[in-house]
């Protein structure tokens, strides 16, 4: 059920259907753009939807599937009908191309069968066929012109040639009548040859029309020319006409006989023809779909609504020729969340929410793909119902607020677990507090059935009632409290604020005015207010702190990565030297035992003698000493850092030798350019301020770039640290003017030498003066591309994007 009759119109439905009609070729697509309708049968839908998504690709990335004839022929199948009836040879040309057009479609659709590819598109073409027989006799008898074939009959290709024959024979006795007269000076010599009443005439001086016997058909509008038929060709025009004749009686007996042979086809023509007006259709609707970079969400049987990115159609459309973007709204309603109250300041885009969710639904549920992420869901719903105040004016308040309860019994009386409403400023036109009280009610009414809904108020009781009550959720379109301006972002889960007082200063009202507003309020209202601004704003701040948070959670992460990767290969490195020296220890106890037995052994053989005891004895204690004795550790102790750079305080020129203050990277200049030097370190150049660089010797330079084997070039610049340390986001918050300008100069350096694009720098708002500075020591940089405020959501004015070229 949809609610009310005039629902298409206030969706914007009607002019996506207008859009569908321009994109079909013929009235054939455009009679099914009529047919339309609003359906809740799930399989349905997701036929529709499978076909159009077919073809998107057909359209996209097929181009030899047939585009031109979709000719409507279904009047001609209609006169063909009637018995004794003969379609000429104009209807017999369209119902040649629009067959063969139809035959090249399904032509086009069964090659595709083996790969298995558009498998609803070639359903839809399974019941469609085409007599052959009947296609090859339209071309036997109908040429690529439109005229019928001399060969179409023995008897038609006798009589034209005839025609042929007398036509050249009566030409040349005109030729002969025409030289004579043009040699007498009866006719001019820039007239030939012509035709009137079908019959060939020559061009006479009206004052010599009576030296040639003849008979006159027509004269010129000065009526100095006449157009006479000479007496002698008479007979001759005579036998063409009656060839003609004969030839007309033949081509009407051809015609006739050929639509005596489509009489019996005629349902199969008729099914291969709606076949026909199906692609036109379909296509237009892949047209629109990829128009409005529209897709097909997964589908539920249940009503669900899970969006994300979904854009206004029209809106879209509209914002592309201009070259705008639309914000898009994200969205969810299920069984513990199905009425979302959407609250906000007026122009804050809340009226544009509830029809992109009231249009975007209309459309899949007649078929139409939808411009959302490919990852959105949508569920199907058995009622549409929608109050939008379009109409709303100063002279019928009281008819717009009746006409709005009348809606509200029609929702109440058929709303149930299968229906989605849609409300716009619900409760307005009469007095605010009984308003609120009646939209009070009718909303806790609706809950009860197990609707789905959408509803905008200002009303600060449904706020409350939303927060307290399940099924029920707040929403807010977002809005900017520092600068007072629409973001036209929906946000779900907590209230938005009128911003009434904040918009009233803005425009100009006299604080007295607005004062006297407040203290009529009341606090309660003004400080409701007054937290939602603050809630914003706060919330804003810690995006800042969050991005922050993330950026450091992140280098975290990279670094206690690396940690536990050194301290695992440290221990395994230590449990290997262990396990290394246990058997070393072992073998070398096994070895000790083994001689201490045997020196035993000789003792015993030698019955103690002392001689040889004392040999044995000596033996041994070599052993001790070369084997066991335990190998002194050398610790070097650190040398003290020396001053490794020797300074020349000449002046920086192409061909110096520079370090980067601060850092102990030397290099060469190659040039100068303006306050920039191009240096090289290493094989890799960079550009660097000459503020930023001081001179030092070519002793130095050699130094620092010779290969030692004592001492690793710590003056080259390691890129894979430098990857690893450097961040993106700059924070100079907080900093003099100076040690923020060095900071940004270290920072634009190292973003310089790895490549970023794109750098962000937190400098905050305050006076400006910092965003200043910083912005024009930037322009110096002949690499900034562009330089512009952060997102307000994401700092605004107090944080500089640049963009580089």
């Amino acid at each position: 059920m949809l609610y009310p009759n005039t629902l298409e119109n206030k969706l914007g439905f009607n002019t996506i259907r207008e859009r569908l009609k321009e994109a079909c070729v013929s009235p054939l697509g455009q009679d099914y753009v009529e047919k339309i309708r609003f359906t809740d049968n799930v399989q349905l839908i997701d036929k529709l939807l499978r076909q159009t998504t077919e073809f998107k690709q057909i359209v996209q990335y097929e181009p030899d599937f047939p585009t031109s004839n979709y000719i409507d022929i279904r009047p001609h199948l209609g006169r063909a009908r009637v018995e004794g009836l003969a379609l000429t040879e104009t209807e017999f040309f369209d119902v040649k191309l629009a067959l063969r057009t139809i035959q090249d479609c399904l032509r086009f659709l069964s090659k595709r069968e083996e790969e298995n590819n558009f498998p609803f598109l070639r359903e839809l073409a399974g019941p469609v066929a085409v007599d052959k027989k009947l296609t090859d006799s339209l071309e036997r008898v109908i040429d690529d012109r439109g005229h019928i074939r001399d060969s179409a009959s023995p008897e038609l290709g006798s009589i034209r040639r005839r025609i042929i024959g007398e036509q050249a024979n009566l030409r040349k006795r005109l030729d002969s009548i025409i030289r004579n007269a043009r040699q007498n000076g009866w006719m001019p010599d820039d007239l030939s040859l012509t035709v009137r009443g079908g019959r060939l005439v020559i061009p006479v001086a009206a004052e010599h029309k009576r030296k040639i016997k003849g008979f006159v058909h027509d004269e010129s509008q000065t009526g100095q020319t006449v157009y006479l038929e000479p007496a002698e060709v008479f007979d001759a025009n005579n036998e063409i006409r009656e060839l003609e004749y004969e030839e007309r009686r033949e081509i009407y007996r051809i015609l006739l006989a050929l639509t005596d042979q489509i009489r019996p086809h005629l349902e199969e023509l008729k099914r291969a023809v709606n076949f026909l007006a199906q692609i036109d259709f379909i296509r237009a609707k892949a047209k629109l779909a990829i128009q409005l970079d529209a897709i097909m969400p997964k589908l539920h049987e249940r009503p669900f609504i899970n969006w994300t990115n979904a854009r206004h159609p029209l809106l879209y459309l509209s914002f592309s020729k201009l070259g705008k973007t639309v914000v898009p709204l994200s969205v969810r309603l299920d069984e513990k969340a199905r009425i979302l109250i959407i609250s906000g300041p007026n122009a804050g885009g809340k009226s544009v929410a509830l029809k992109t969710i009231g249009l975007i639904q209309y459309m899949l549920q007649c078929g139409l793909l939808v411009p959302m992420a490919d990852f959105a869901e949508m569920g199907v719903f058995q009622n549409l119902f929608i109050d939008i105040g379009d109409e709303q004016s100063l002279e019928n308040d009281l008819s717009t607020y009746s006409s709005h309860l009348t809606a509200m019994k029609q929702f109440l009386i058929g709303a149930n677990k299968r229906t989605l409403f849609l409300i716009d400023e619900f409760g307005t036109g009469t007095e605010p507090g009984l308003g609120g009280a009646i939209a009070e009610s009718i909303l806790e009414d609706l809950n009860k059935s197990g609707a789905y809904g959408v509803v905008n108020t200002h009303y600060t009781n449904l706020k409350v009632v939303a927060d307290k009550t399940p099924g029920l959720i707040n929403g807010a379109m977002r809005f900017d409290g520092e600068h007072l301006e629409p973001l036209y972002q929906l946000e779900i889960g907590r209230p938005g604020s009128s911003f009434a007082f904040e918009i009233a200063q803005k425009i100009g009202l006299p604080k007295g005015v607005i004062d006297k507003a407040k203290e009529k309020l009341g606090n309660q209202q003004v400080n409701f207010e007054k937290l939602l601004k603050e809630l914003d704003i706060e919330k804003r701040v810690f995006s800042e702190k969050n991005i922050e948070i993330g950026i450091n959670q992140r280098k975290l992460a990279q670094q206690l990565a690396e940690y536990t990767a050194l301290k695992t290969r440290l221990d395994n490195e230590q449990k290997q030297i262990v396990n290394d020296a246990k058997q070393k220890a072992k073998a070398l106890v096994q070895e000790a035992n083994q001689r201490i037995e045997s020196t035993i052994r000789e003792i015993k053989e030698s019955k103690a003698e002392r001689e040889p005891t004392k040999q044995i004895r000596q033996e041994l204690e070599r052993f001790e000493q070369k084997e066991l004795k335990p190998e002194p550790v050398i610790i070097e102790k650190p040398k003290p850092v020396e001053d490794e750079f020797e300074k020349d305080n000449g002046i920086i020129s192409a061909g110096s030798y520079v370090r980067v203050i601060g850092q102990n990277t030397i290099g060469e200049v190659l040039s100068l350019r303006g306050k920039d030097a191009e240096i090289r370190i290493g094989d890799l150049k960079s550009n660097v301020k000459l503020s930023r660089l001081e001179k030092v010797s070519k002793k130095t330079f050699k130094d620092a770039t010779d290969v030692r084997d004592d001492r690793p070039r710590s003056q080259g610049v390691d890129m894979n640290e430098k990857m690893q340390n450097f961040s993106f986001n700059l924070d100079i918050r907080g900093k003099r003017g100076e040690e923020a300008i060095g900071e940004v100069d270290r920072f634009f350096d190292d973003a310089l030498m790895l490549g970023y694009p794109e750098l962000r720098i937190v400098h905050g708002k305050g006076d400006g003066i910092l965003r200043t500075l910083v912005r024009n020591h930037l322009r110096g940089y002949k690499q900034v591309g562009k330089m512009e405020d952060e997102h307000a959501d994401r700092g605004g004015a107090g944080v500089t994007i640049i963009k580089m070229k």
